[in-house]
């Protein structure tokens, strides 16, 4: 009995300390995430000249990350989870150095204000930023769900998502009155938001690391039978299995479709909503660091929000509904604030959906959503998972820009029919597909199921 004891206390031990070491980089991927975003329509602004480029960038967006989807999906086979988040975490922070130099190029930078289409740093940076998602955030959660199980997630992922609001706050907060009150030039301006973002995003592996020392390997497993079907993989030398193996998912197991449609529905909306914000933007200001400090403030209250969900609901409705419930939750929500705004439409009423929209993906859809790769396979969980958060997200948003591009010269009379009917077909396929959804994830995990196992290695 006093064996069994020691044991549980261990247990209890490492879980907390794996949830202290995974809050800390979860804080630091988001405050190196927030302050970079941020930039990347001010800066295509202040190169291309305006935003009716966003449309036409997110499309070639889509198509530019199709060779790093590639690439990483070739990394995963040949490098540890741990070694994947740090080396991506290193990389994106010597590439935001990289565009804090040439936004300071006279030519190439923001100095130069003869705006055109071929301005090359106003794409590229708008490139850079969008790969964050896929290839930082999402290689943290990744790597986050490999090591927790399903009751490990109802219970940290909310307090875990609460320390990346924090960070999300400090940065959006420290930017907001620095791009407002430092009286320095744009490009300072600028240059200093990426370097403080790589020195974020320079502390994820030391945090990493040492997660990596001082928690064993045993206590790292996550999702048992997940952990056992990777185990036999190895020994059998199966566990490469190339660079299309997670497209292939998305055909094989309807699961992982699912997953997609939650991504893509919340995308689209987003997108309509931020172009629309982007034009209240420029609108109302005369220099990128005005425009910079707008968009910072709208995301400082954003994380605000994002903070009190996380720390109030996220873990508590997870613990209380469960996940298929909880999912159901997002699009009902996301519906009820997308009526207001457009039966009510003012810029007001713009930023509060905005603010809410957002502050519920990050805060609770975000991990709710993340917590659903856990019982499966590593194909699905980093492979398939690229896919969906580069390839499938940019699709999202590229779809939502077309909507934009078409619906850009309808006048105010046809704003509430158009998008009335348009949000409305979302949010009906949203939530047909969190049903489903949720209903598979909890099958799996009651009957100690692995999602994406072969049937000769059940």
């Amino acid at each position: 009995m006093g064996a069994w004891d020691f044991s549980v206390s261990d247990q209890q031990k490492y879980e907390r300390l794996k949830l202290f070491y995974l809050t800390l980089a979860f804080f630091c991927v988001i405050g190196a995430y927030t302050v970079t975003k941020e930039l990347k329509d001010s800066i295509l602004l202040a190169t291309l000249g305006g935003k009716e480029y966003i449309p036409w960038v997110k499309w070639a967006v889509m198509f530019g990350l199709a060779p790093a989807i590639l690439l990483y999906s070739k990394l995963v086979d040949s490098m540890r989870r741990y070694q994947l988040l740090c080396f991506y975490a290193i990389l994106f922070a010597i590439l935001n150095l990289v565009f804090a130099y040439f936004i300071g190029h006279p030519t190439h930078g923001i100095s130069n204000t003869n705006t055109h289409g071929y301005r090359w740093l106003g794409w590229l940076f708008y490139l850079f930023v969008e790969s964050y998602s896929p290839f930082v955030v999402s290689v943290f959660w990744a790597f986050a769900n490999s090591v927790n199980s399903p009751e490990s997630a109802k219970n940290n992922y909310g307090f875990m998502t609460a320390g990346s609001k924090l960070g999300g706050i400090i940065a959006a907060g420290s930017a907001w009155l620095w791009f407002t009150y430092s009286g320095a030039s744009d490009i300072m301006n600028h240059q200093l938001a990426l370097v403080s973002s790589s020195v974020f995003l320079f502390m994820v592996p030391v945090v990493i690391i040492m997660m990596m020392k001082h928690i064993p390997g045993r206590f790292l497993h996550g999702y048992e039978a997940a952990y056992q079907v990777e185990k036999k993989k190895t020994k059998q030398g199966k566990e490469k299995t190339g660079v299309f193996a997670g497209l292939s998912m998305f055909f094989r197991f309807p699961y992982v479709l699912g997953i997609f449609g939650m991504v893509y529905f919340y995308e689209v909306v987003a997108t309509v909503l931020s172009y629309l914000r982007v034009g209240i933007a420029q609108s109302n200001a005369t220099s990128s660091s005005e425009v910079s400090s707008y968009l910072f403030a709208s995301v400082f209250v954003m994380q605000l929000v994002g903070l009190f969900i996380s720390l109030v609901g996220t873990s508590t409705l997870l613990r209380l509904l469960g996940e298929r419930l909880c999912l159901l939750l997002i699009p009902l929500t996301t519906g009820l604030l997308l009526a207001i705004f457009v039966f009510w439409p003012s810029p007001i009423m713009l930023g509060i959906a905005w603010v809410a929209i957002k502050a519920l993906n990050y805060a609770f859809s975000w991990p709710v959503r993340e917590s659903l790769y856990i019982p499966t396979v590593k194909e699905i969980k980093f492979k398939s998972k690229s896919w969906i958060d580069a390839f499938g997200s940019k699709f999202a948003k590229s779809s939502g820009s077309a909507f934009n591009v078409v619906t850009s010269g309808v006048g105010e009379s046809m704003f509430l029919p158009v998008h009335s009917l348009f949000f409305a077909g979302l949010v009906g396929m949203w939530f047909v597909a969190a049903s489903m959804l949720g209903k598979r994830f909890e099958h799996a995990v009651a009957n100690n199921e692995v999602i994406g196992e072969e049937p000769d290695e059940a």
